[in-house]
């Protein structure tokens, strides 16, 4: 794959990259660059977690070395409780490789790594004290306050949490990192920050956040927002027919969904979407690129109940792999959630 090609395929479905110039001449002068993605050890991963699986299966097609950080302590630091730390990481450590299988990429070039491993080291922490030497409170709010979880009376671990999400970049060796949208102050506060200790600011890629099915950003402490990786064929079903979607309408948590994750899928594997309806409503519907899907929504061709159908069909083949593993996952899930 060609130096533009692989460009392209590091942008798609991007809403920001800090600096795509900086991107080029990376892909330019180094054979294998790092790319890093750390997920904060909190709440049960859902669905939405597709979003930055898909696109970490990109920069593994485009050649990159991917390090996922499973952020045993940010978890701590944004309210996990420290008694289920441990158990929560387990069952992090054993359903996020299952996502990846389920997208069938090639996961050779990819790693798995736990922040207290590295982060509790002492010249780690040294930068740590170092970096919030040039920083006041109400910058470090400033930067976690789309991520972190203040509430009225914040805690200090809140502060310390991007600090130690600009060292990653540095003592996880990468040339790039990798979030939603969502994380931008956070990543723009480790660009701006980590010159003044001494350290080359990294690229930093972006991309949207997957709605709720209530409209809202998908989250792992409302239930009726997301779809767990470990609900049955029937929860899926009664979650996607209860989700917000008039006939005709845009703004719904349905479409986002299949525009991300179902037709990038569906291209990776040159595969088309298929909406099933019986012949005396015209049969079915066949689409194999996500504008003519939301063309013929919006002009009402799209019954709603058609959609959310086949949406559910398509969510139920990807959680398949789950099921099949549901009896460990299951006994991981209760010691680390209930």
């Amino acid at each position: 794959m060609d130096i533009q090609n692989r460009l392209e395929l590091i942008k798609r479905n991007t809403e920001e990259i800090v600096s795509e110039e900086e991107l080029l001449k990376l892909l330019k002068t180094k054979k294998k660059p790092v790319v890093y993605l750390g997920t904060a050890i909190t709440g049960r991963p859902h669905i939405g977690y597709y979003m930055w699986v898909l696109k970490l299966g990109d920069f593994l097609r485009a050649g990159f070395r991917v390090k996922i950080l499973l952020a045993d302590l940010h978890g701590v630091l944004d309210n996990t409780p420290w008694e289920v730390l441990e158990r929560r990481y387990d069952y992090y450590k054993e359903v996020i490789p299952l996502m990846f299988k389920s997208i069938g990429v090639d996961t050779k070039d990819l790693e798995f790594v736990k922040g207290s491993e590295f982060q509790l080291k002492p010249e780690y922490m040294y930068d740590v004290l170092k970096m919030s030497t040039f920083n006041s409170i109400n910058d470090c709010k400033r930067a976690a306050s789309e991520v972190v979880k203040f509430g009225d009376n914040p805690k200090l671990a809140g502060l310390v949490y991007p600090i130690m999400q600009a060292l990653d970049e540095v003592y996880l060796g990468v040339d790039v990192q990798y979030g939603g949208i969502d994380q931008r102050k956070i990543l723009m506060f480790a660009r701006e920050n980590l010159p003044k200790i001494g350290y080359d600011s990294r690229v930093e890629v972006m991309t949207p956040l997957i709605a709720g099915l209530i409209g809202r950003k998908m989250s792992a402490s409302d239930p009726k927002s997301k779809i767990d990786l470990l609900d049955d064929e029937k929860a899926v079903r009664d979650k996607i027919n209860k989700a917000d979607c008039a006939a005709g309408d845009l703004d719904n948590g349905l479409l986002p969904f299949i525009k991300y994750i179902i037709m990038t899928l569906k291209q990776d594997n040159k595969t088309k979407f298929i909406i099933k309806r019986d012949k005396k409503y015209g049969g079915n519907l066949v689409y194999s690129n996500y504008e003519e899907l939301e063309k013929d929504f919006k002009n009402n061709k799209i019954h709603p109940l058609d959609l959310k159908n086949a949406l559910s069909d398509e969510i139920n083949d990807l959680l398949s792999i789950f099921r099949r593993n549901r009896v460990k996952l299951n006994k991981l899930s209760e010691l680390a959630y209930n």
